[in-house]
């Protein structure tokens, strides 16, 4: 069974319920991607800094209940883990609220044992990690991360990127498109979304985006167009099967990236991996919260 490291921040999510409460969760972007390839079946672990207070322990329990492995989670003396609050408009559109300027997730390469659960990350078979991991890290913090992804290609593994643009993480537009065009260098399986490349760099169209990812040396490149699907690293076009009225789309990019990993990992070609995506990614958006309780519908093959 290949071994998955995901590396981010996992946060307590709070999402606006249809009575007008609110309901307690977790998320973050590559934990959600996490959950869905644990569910899969496979060998998923989870790299981030928490605090130790009563929401940090909640959260890992949490992830240690949908099957991921916890044991590279390291827990910060002083700092909590974020918050963040999902509200959906009524074609399902979310919009964010973050409390995390002093996550724990930030001072990760701060801690004294980082560089053990490094140690242990570096012989993932695959390793998983976005711009929003870039992102939520200092400079220093930043080029640690990309060695770890150049450690585990040189040690033969694969490194999965998704470029997830949150404007309000980055100091400048510039560093955050130097901090892409690094990890996209380091990458072998890239997922971008035209969105988010669009409002970044502007780029025109999603063959723009996925010659830009190759040039920089990404080999696999997977670009997500929303509800219209996404473009094949061979330039195909891959159609969503249907179109829904989503109930929640704050979790459909991660869900789309953990059906494909999940389908890659288990020889799938990337059209098939694709079909994987869409299917979990439509589960996802039909119901609340970022990672959804798991139900006899879930598209997820074990």
């Amino acid at each position: 069974m290949a071994r998955v490291v995901c590396v981010g921040e996992v946060m307590v999510e709070l999402s606006a319920d249809p009575g007008g409460g609110w309901q307690l969760g977790f998320g973050g972007d590559t934990a959600n991607t996490a959950v869905h390839l644990a569910r899969s079946g496979h060998d998923v672990a989870y790299l981030t800094a928490v605090g130790r207070d009563p929401f940090s322990q909640q959260v890992c329990t949490k992830l240690k209940a949908e099957g991921v492995d916890t044991s590279l989670i390291l827990d910060h003396p002083t700092r909590n883990v974020g918050l963040y609050a999902i509200s959906t408009d009524e074609a399902g559109e979310r919009t964010f609220s973050y409390w995390r300027d002093a996550s724990a997730a930030k001072a990760l390469f701060d801690l004294e044992d980082v560089q053990a659960v490094l140690a242990q990350a570096e012989r993932a078979d695959l390793l998983s990690f976005s711009l929003v991991s870039l992102a939520v890290l200092p400079a220093a913090g930043r080029r640690q991360l990309l060695d770890l992804a150049r450690r585990v290609r040189d040690n033969g593994g694969r490194v999965a990127f998704d470029g997830n643009y949150r404007s309000r993480l980055w100091e400048t537009t510039e560093t955050a498109i130097e901090a892409r065009d690094e990890a996209i260098a380091v990458a072998s399986i890239g997922l971008p979304t035209f969105s988010d490349e669009a409002e970044l760099s502007g780029a025109i169209d999603a063959k723009a985006v996925h010659a830009h990812w190759q040039r920089l040396g990404c080999g696999e490149v997977v670009v997500k167009l929303g509800s219209d699907g996404c473009l094949l690293p061979d330039g195909q076009h891959s159609p969503v099967p249907a179109r829904l009225q989503p109930v929640d789309t704050s979790g459909a990019g991660d869900a789309f990236k953990g059906g494909y990993l999940a389908a890659r990992l288990r020889g799938s070609d990337p059209a098939e991996a694709a079909k994987a995506g869409h299917a979990l990614a439509a589960w996802t958006v039909m119901r609340r919260g970022a990672i959804p309780a798991r139900d006899p519908s879930a598209p997820y093959r074990t």
